[in-house]
């Protein structure tokens, strides 16, 4: 059995899932069990409505548990999204992996197991996985921008960090000069715990950044009516450097509660100062993840 510890809106989850299925997949006649745990990061993701869209979309045809009181999670003293642990055929924890990579590694436990399980004709050839879009693996040694939360709770390198206003609705400016990791809002904002909303048209975050890709993790107002936005790179709109959730103009709308893939760029990868601008009140802003 492996049990894959994730959540919809985690980047290195989604990048770990062509792995996933296509072990279910290679393995499930030679006796293989793949079970997810969807363990919620944020409150959108509590909502089954919305997970169960996201299996769809993702393709995920093996059954996913819905872990919103953490009740396996910490049965498991698991710390960790994506996490995935491989019991053998008597129920024993005998190999587990935190984070991505080490695919080979994992699958040839895999092997193992099913032949100690008495699995014939168990191949030793290995998958090579089909990933597309958010879910391209990237090169980490490029990314020297860390996971980061808009929500106050766990916010950093937030600039000027006097203008923050908890939990209430503040005018905000970008600060003159961002460092590398810096990021700062302008506009109408109200900063929760978990998230920033904007509650004027023409609000904006940005971001002084270094990676390949970047991601944020939006959902619309509580109308659920699109929110239309518009992405700079260093001043200009993308070109070929939008993500894809992003026209090459910089255009995109927030149609539902998810990760967005705004920026992915070919060639060399340098400091570059990101900015999205929401044209439409209400947005609400949680995370940003690179790759």
């Amino acid at each position: 059995v492996l049990v894959d510890f994730w959540t919809y809106s985690c980047i290195n989850c989604l990048r770990t899932l062509p792995y996933i299925k296509a072990w279910a997949e290679k393995y499930r006649d030679q006796g293989l069990v793949v079970i997810g745990v969807h363990a919620p990061e944020f409150a959108f993701e509590r909502d089954t409505d919305n997970v169960t869209k996201a299996m769809k979309e993702l393709g995920i045809n093996y059954p996913v548990a819905v872990d919103n009181d953490y009740k396996i999670w910490r049965a498991f003293d698991n710390q960790y999204w994506p996490a995935h642990y491989f019991a053998d055929a008597q129920g024993r924890i005998r190999y587990h992996h935190f984070g991505e990579g080490d695919y080979a590694e994992s699958e040839r436990v895999i092997q193992q197991l099913l032949r100690e399980a008495g699995a014939a004709k168990v191949e030793d050839s290995l998958i090579t996985a089909d990933a597309q879009g958010v879910q391209l693996a990237t090169d980490m040694s490029e990314v020297q921008s860390p996971e980061t939360y808009v929500g106050y709770q766990r916010a950093e390198h937030f600039v000027p960090e006097t203008s923050r206003v908890p939990n209430a609705i503040s005018s905000y400016r970008v600060a003159p000069q961002l460092a590398l990791n810096d990021w700062s809002l302008e506009g109408q904002w109200n900063v929760a715990a978990e998230r920033a909303t904007a509650s004027a048209a023409a609000s904006r975050i940005v971001y002084r950044f270094h990676a390949r890709d970047l991601h944020l993790v939006l959902g619309p107002g509580a109308d659920g009516k699109p929110v239309r936005f518009k992405v700079l790179i260093d001043g200009k709109a993308p070109g070929d450097a939008h993500g894809t959730d992003v026209a090459p103009d910089g255009s995109g709308r927030v149609t539902e509660q998810r990760l967005y893939q705004l920026i992915r760029q070919s060639g060399a990868v340098k400091d570059r100062t990101f900015s999205i601008e929401f044209l439409d009140p209400g947005v609400s802003a949680y995370a940003f993840t690179f790759g």
